[in-house]
């Protein structure tokens, strides 16, 4: 990349990163920092120096914080500033003059945080160089949606599958957040869907996302009814839901039959009857369960008498990503979650995952343990990392996904998903849900047609959730740097000088005046003056709905790349991306470089013309798709061989730390963690073992009262309902399900038995004995943070799963849980 224009050039500075040091100059310009090494008076004495220069570039807007540290002079200590970058670099530069540091802080300040215009960033100001391969690529042409859906079946002109295409929001005045193109069911009538929208959060109805190609089972998304305290109901949103549920099989069953705005039939379909069958296709996994479960032991409804047939019965899903009491509380202010009473085609279920809030405090405990790595060596904090909750926020995510894809892909089932707004959670869980479905999604551009569709297009507010436009509190002053006191931007720092005192006084002493000779012409009180609002303001402010606000920033995106990094990583052959693009889009999300992530939805982007002032993102990544690409990915789809089946799914006790993101090695993140879960399973496996030999030896036949409780025991097994044969892939573990709401049988019948007292790994808790032997090293108090033994191992290990066991709900009686360019990257300085 060319050197920056309109710049500022600082010499001789040190740099350093992970406690090495590096002297290089310090390059400014309007939208970048550029480091140069070795230093213009290191090349000047020995021109051979000249070709081992490295430069490395950042972007103003991937700045998470900036503090200007100042050294009162004469303490032969430099002032330095301190950068934490969003893609988690720290960097600290040192001057040694004290002006040069301050004018350097200054002059990266008002080029974040003092912009009053998104206009103004670097996407609206960089173009790639004429030639490359780059600039040939319209990359804002990868995503149509109208392509999308007809790859799943949905147009026009193709078969109606029990949807359409609805123009009701074509120019974004039926929901401003929501997409213009949008795919309701055929029966259901636009002037439905306008009485429906009244009953929806920012009326975001339930609409379709996803169309499975072999069932064709959905999920759809939507944002919270307004059910308030009184428990209202809208009989238009009970339609369009049912619709949604029985859009396909209404079809299947007699294509012709579908009046619009007929009330919707029970979505419990026998799929085993003769018109289904003549019409689904069924693949050869789902087959192969089908006979895995018939030929056990047969199941029998209780009511009916009828043989109930694994994959038969659907258990369609409206699934709340929210913890229930905080759904219980918006009803306080009108909304709420539905009520199952007017839902009896489908059950509920909450899924315990924590708002933006609890996220945005989970990273910035991350980043606290992080937070030394530009002047320290050492390993990150690990008691801090395992406080953060940062890889059980994670896993719950990951577990929601997997059970809505298990529904759908499985179960053949249905599924709508909805939040507060329908477009944070939402839209994490409908896109994991349906990257674990669909291998198309796995794919390089089938990845970026999925970030279009289910956040951009769907509203997923990047500008609100990223602070595109900084903050003044990102760059605080550490005005005494020796005994680290901070001084947050607008207080007082006990060191203005005179005059800018006096020029204060002033510009008040004369608003006042000004604004009492006013209320004295015109009548009004002058006791009602405001100094500060008559103060003029000195510097620009953002534009209204442009500012950051700190409280609506969280790393939500940045969550859902996570979790796909812990699907790439237990998959390696399964994507067809590797982790360095996972890596470089989170960066370019922060960059502001492009104009695929800026503003807050598809209107407002439509509105300001980004396809034509901007360039997209996806040009970037299509142009370097060799340094993209997963050298090991098979694209070869086969259900008969391992490895190579349609659908994949998390490994819960697996999770680990994104190290590469983090800028650590593997051992430094989860050393603690792998070491901790294989001493685990050995324990495990030993105590095992132990109760093997000891069941040998008291086998049958050595006392009646033996044999009398095994036969009890045997008898208690083949009659609970918690051991009747289980379809593949459904292995029991936790999950983040904390209620589940139906008008009928809870979606998992009977009483759990209790887990054995020897647990593995992946369910994150360490055996007694381990916990003993963590207690006594512990107790020898050796390098708490170098070795992150005993307790903090296991905590960091207990964080993986999240505290939440299934727990049934009938009706609405129960709900509480039981627990509650910046286009190189920083290389080293070697």
């Amino acid at each position: 990349m060319a050197a920056p224009q309109n710049k500022h050039r600082y010499t001789d500075i040190q740099a350093f990163r992970g406690g090495k040091a590096e002297l290089g100059d310090l390059d400014l310009s309007d939208f970048h920092l550029v480091f140069r090494f070795p230093p213009s008076s290191e090349i000047n004495s020995n021109p051979a120096v000249k070709k081992k220069v490295k430069q490395v570039w950042f972007a103003f807007h991937i700045i998470s914080q900036c503090t200007l540290r100042q050294i009162p002079p004469g303490l032969g200590i430099p002032s330095s500033i301190r950068i934490q970058f969003r893609d988690f670099t720290y960097v600290s530069f040192n001057f040694e003059d004290d002006k040069q540091a301050r004018d350097a802080w200054e002059w990266i300040r008002f080029r974040t945080c003092k912009l009053d215009r998104v206009d103004k960033l670097l996407a609206f100001n960089y173009s790639p160089p004429q030639g490359s391969p780059e600039y040939n690529i319209n990359g804002w042409d990868l995503y149509d949606a109208r392509a999308e859906f007809r790859r799943q079946g949905i147009s026009e002109k193709l078969a109606d599958l029990g949807w359409r295409v609805t123009a009701i929001n074509k120019d974004y005045s039926f929901s401003p957040t929501y997409p213009a193109f949008l795919v309701v069911p055929s029966k259901i009538s636009d002037n439905t869907l306008k009485y429906a929208a009244t009953f929806r959060s920012r009326a975001r109805i339930p609409t379709l996302s996803y169309i499975h190609p072999v069932n064709s089972c959905t999920i759809t998304r939507s944002s919270q009814p307004f059910v308030g305290l009184r428990m209202k109901r809208s009989i238009q949103d009970e339609r369009l839901v049912g619709a949604c549920f029985s859009a396909s099989m209404d079809f299947l069953d007699n294509p012709s039959a579908a009046a619009v705005d007929q009330s919707p039939s029970s979505s419990h379909v026998d799929l085993s009857s003769d018109s289904a069958d003549a019409n689904l296709s069924v693949s050869e996994t789902e087959r192969m369960e089908d006979e895995l479960i018939a030929d056990t032991t047969a199941l029998y409804d209780e009511k009916t008498g009828k043989r109930l047939i694994y994959g038969a019965q659907q258990n369609n899903l409206i699934v709340d990503a929210r913890p229930a009491i905080n759904s219980y509380a918006m009803q306080a202010i009108g909304m709420g979650s539905e009520n199952m009473d007017y839902y009896r085609f489908a059950k509920k279920v909450f899924l315990n995952i924590d708002n933006i809030h609890v996220m945005r405090d989970s990273l910035d405990k991350v980043i606290s343990a992080l937070k030394d790595s530009d002047v320290s060596p050492f390993p990150p904090n690990r008691e801090l990392l395992a406080k953060s909750k940062w890889l059980k926020h994670i896993t719950g995510i990951l577990d929601g996904s997997a059970i809505i894809a298990r529904q759908v892909g499985i179960q053949h089932s249905h599924v709508l998903i909805h939040c507060s707004d329908g477009w944070d959670r939402t839209s994490q869980l409908s896109a994991l849900a349906q990257l674990m479905l669909d291998p198309y999604y796995r794919t390089l551009e089938g990845f970026m047609v999925l970030v279009e569709k289910d956040w951009l297009s769907f509203g997923h507010m990047f500008q609100l959730r990223s602070g595109y436009l900084s903050h003044e509190t990102w760059f605080p002053v550490d005005t005494d740097g020796l005994a680290g006191t901070a001084v947050r931007p607008g207080d007082s720092d006990g060191r203005n000088d005179a005059m800018e005192s006096a020029l204060k006084s002033a510009r008040r002493f004369w608003a006042k005046n000004k604004s009492v000779d006013s209320n004295k012409l015109s009548g009004d009180d002058p006791s009602a003056t405001d100094d500060d609002k008559q103060e003029p303001e000195a510097e620009p402010t953002p534009a209204e709905g442009q500012a950051t606000k700190l409280k609506d920033v969280s790393p939500v995106f940045h969550q859902f790349l996570d979790a796909t990094y812990q699907l790439l990583r237990q998959h390696p052959t399964r994507f067809e991306f590797n982790e360095r693009f996972l890596r470089r889009l989170l960066y370019h999300v922060y960059s502001c470089q492009y104009g695929t992530f800026l503003l807050n939805n598809e209107r407002q982007r439509h509105e300001a013309k980004l396809a034509e002032r901007t360039r997209s993102a996806w040009a970037y990544f299509l142009s370097r798709r060799p340094e993209f690409t997963n050298d090991k990915y098979e694209a070869t789809i086969d259900d008969h061989i391992k490895g190579r089946e349609r659908l994949i799914f998390p490994r819960l006790g697996e999770v680990r730390w994104w190290h590469q993101l983090f800028n650590r090695t593997d051992d430094e993140m989860n050393g603690a963690l792998i070491a901790s879960a294989a001493t685990a399973e050995r324990v495990a496996a030993y105590q095992h073992s132990l109760q093997t030999s000891s069941d040998l030896s008291d086998g049958p036949g050595f006392g009646s009262e033996s044999h009398s409780s095994q036969a009890e025991s045997e008898f208690k097994r083949s009659t609970s309902p918690s051991h009747s044969p289980r379809p593949p892939s459904l292995s029991p573990s936790k999950s983040v399900i904390v209620g589940v709401e139906s008008a009928h049988a809870a979606l998992t019948p009977g009483p759990r038995s209790p887990p054995p007292l020897n647990r593995s790994a992946s369910t994150g808790e360490v055996p007694g004995a381990l916990a003993a032997l963590q207690d006594k090293i512990a107790g020898l108090s050796i390098g708490k943070n170098m070795l992150a033994g005993g307790a903090a191992a296991s905590s960091a290990i207990a964080s993986l799963i999240p505290d939440a066991g299934i727990r049934r709900e009938e009706g609405n009686k129960n709900g509480l849980t039981d627990k509650g360019s910046g286009e190189q990257e920083m290389k080293s300085m070697d």
